[in-house]
This record gives structure tokens, C-alpha cells and sequence, in this order.
């Protein structure tokens, strides 16, 4: 990210915090119509579903051989002519790794009412690590350099380490230490070449590490809508390159972005990952509806 770019998300992030936190109240109305992933979620906002040990009651099941007698709960027993067990849902706190791209490419928006590609990458960050901290789910920015923290102090640590990433923000950095079978986020605009991608994605991989990838783009990256005679930069030292008539490759374009797309989704696949995709032009409800599937319980073992 350039300097510009690190000094504006430092002054930017506390309203960057308060849209998160409206994006957070308005997804339990999402949750609602999204229904195969409002079945998953507990306790609160994100769960897991699964019998383990906690204080809150999931179901009853019938007694089993082997169960112990201090497990059967004699009233529920009472009215049946069968004995059952109380089940408790499990509520031990896990933790997810959170990473968003700040490096230069995504320093970029083609009209004035888009957000830029890291503030969407931000706001998304801060929103899914706010519902996770609320259902007593430890945080972590990838890279950043803290321990895990759920909580009020976990938020205080994201922004924290979102403000270093700002200042030292470089995509080509070496790979953070990431411990084994570790849940992790990435968000990024991915626009690197597919066998740097493929080596990244492997090493985590490697490590069993279970993760969701949001690529992140602005609509003129997809669809090149520009016409005639116009000289393209590149942000991070790539060059440039003049094309003549730009209306003449855009088809061209748009199957190039649609087969990078696709072979990362397939990257992603072959290590039993998830992606999806999403443009500045659209809602950040639907990417950060898309993020809270991706730690849907598919992901947990």
C-alpha cells in the first residue's frame, strides 16, 4: 500500500469500525432468509452444532448402553416410556485467522461512489472478526504479529495490526508462521500469477490448514468498460501498457479474468478449500453472508 493509501486508513478506521458494526446488525435479518447457513451457526451468531461440552442445552437423544446414569435426565424420563440423555451443544472457543490484502493493487477503484478494494477488504475484516469475537470466538490478523484474542481486546488487536499491515502493507512479503489445522480468511483481489498463488496456497495447505478465499475486485477489472485509446499503469511496478482500440480486446479481456477466476477457484478446491467472489459495485452484505458460510461446520473436523 502506498503511503497515501496507509495514512488514509489510519484515519479512516474508526468510521471503517462503525460501518462493520452496522454491517454486523443487519446480518441476522440475512441470516434469516439464508437458511443453510442460519441452520449451522450457534452459540450466537457462529456455532458449530455438535454435542460437546458447554452450558447450553441442545437436545435430548434416548439412553444409550454405556451411557453413564448421571447423564439420564429423570424428568424428561418421567414422560416416556424411555430414558434420555440431556446433550449440551459444544461451545469451546476456537480460533480463526483473518488477512486482507493492503498492497497496492488494491489501492483501486475506477469511479468516485466505489470504495477502494482494501477498504472493502477492511470493512469485511472487521465485520466477520466483530461476529465472530461475539460468539466467543478467538481472533487473529495472519501476519500481525499478536496472540489470538476473543473479545473487546481481539477487536482492539485487529485494528492494531490492520494499521501496521497499512504502513507495511506488500503482497510479495515472506508467508507468516501459522500454526497446524488453523481456520483462516484470506481476502485479496489475487491478481498475481497463478503458480506464485500455487506455491502460497500449498504451504498452508501442507499444514492443514482449512480455509475460505474472497477474491475482491473493482467492476472495470471484470468487464474493462472503457473505450477508444487508453494507456494502462500498473500499480505495482508492472508497467504499462497503451492498447488503441480497448473496446476491440475487451471479450478477450473478460475470458481472461473468467479463467483466472476459475483456476483459483480450483486451487482453492484441490485443497478442500472454499471461494468466492465479489465486486466494490455490489452489497458487502452479500460477501460477508458468503464469509460466515465459508466457517460453516463443512470446515470443522
Amino acid at each position: 500500500m502506498s503511503p497515501d493509501a496507509a495514512a488514509s486508513l489510519r484515519t479512516r478506521a474508526p468510521r471503517l469500525r462503525q460501518a462493520a458494526e452496522s454491517l454486523n446488525q443487519r446480518l441476522p435479518s440475512l441470516l434469516v432468509e439464508a437458511e443453510r447457513v442460519s441452520a449451522t451457526v450457534v452459540p450466537g451468531v457462529h456455532g458449530r452444532r455438535r454435542t460437546g461440552m458447554g452450558e447450553t442445552f441442545w437436545q435430548y437423544r434416548q439412553y444409550q448402553p454405556g451411557d453413564a446414569a448421571s447423564e439420564i435426565d429423570w424428568r424428561q424420563s418421567a414422560r416416556s416410556r424411555h430414558l434420555f440423555v440431556r446433550e449440551q451443544e459444544w461451545e469451546a472457543a476456537e480460533t480463526v485467522w483473518l488477512w486482507c490484502d493492503l498492497s497496492a493493487s488494491m489501492a483501486f477503484r475506477s469511479g468516485p461512489k466505489l470504495p477502494l478494494k482494501w477498504e472493502r477488504a477492511v470493512l469485511l475484516t472487521l465485520a466477520l472478526a466483530g461476529l465472530l469475537v461475539r460468539s466467543g470466538e478467538r481472533i487473529a490478523f495472519l501476519g500481525g504479529g499478536e496472540r489470538p484474542a476473543g473479545g473487546r481486546y481481539g477487536m482492539e488487536s485487529l485494528v492494531r495490526c490492520l494499521l501496521r499491515a497499512g504502513d507495511e502493507g506488500a503482497s510479495e512479503a515472506p508467508l507468516p508462521p501459522l500454526p497446524r489445522h488453523a481456520r483462516l480468511i484470506l481476502i485479496s483481489d489475487f491478481l498475481l500469477p497463478l503458480e506464485r498463488l500455487r506455491q502460497r496456497f500449498g504451504q498452508y495447505g501442507a499444514l492443514g490448514a482449512r480455509a475460505g478465499l474472497l477474491q475482491i475486485l473493482d467492476p472495470a477489472e471484470e468487464l474493462l468498460p472503457y473505450e477508444g485509446r487508453v494507456l494502462f499503469e500498473g500499480t505495482e511496478q508492472e508497467g504499462s501498457a497503451l492498447i488503441d482500440r480497448v473496446g476491440g480486446i475487451r471479450s478477450r479481456y473478460a475470458a481472461l479474468v473468467r479463467a483466472h477466476r476459475e483456476a483459483l477457484a480450483g486451487l482453492a478446491g484441490r485443497q478442500g478449500w472454499r471461494f468466492t467472489a465479489h465486486r466494490t459495485d455490489r452489497t458487502a452484505e452479500t460477501a460477508l453472508l458468503a464469509l460466515v458460510g465459508m466457517l460453516a461446520p463443512r470446515m470443522v473436523t
